[in-house]
């Protein structure tokens, strides 16, 4: 995934990375070189925020109404 770099030196990270790394506004991510020479980016607490899959997992029960695990599943909007 290609991005641009602007005047100032800045990009945008794509939204599905700042997704995959659980990072919005205000968040701090870190810049590391590896031994090969690549270059990881990474959030700076180290960790990731778990997916909204991953917060509905045991929510879900039996006579739920398909709109309300739609809801449940489709999470906050970001």
């Amino acid at each position: 995934m290609a991005v641009t770099v602007n005047n100032k030196g800045q990009v945008t990270i794509p939204q599905p990375i700042r997704a995959h790394l659980g990072i919005g506004p205000g968040s701090r991510v870190d810049f590391r070189r590896t031994a090969d020479g690549a270059v990881v980016i990474e959030r700076a607490d180290g960790s990731r925020q778990p997916s909204r899959f991953a917060k509905a997992r045991g929510s879900a029960g039996p006579g739920m109404a398909t709109d309300e695990l739609m809801a449940l599943l489709r999470g906050a909007p970001e």
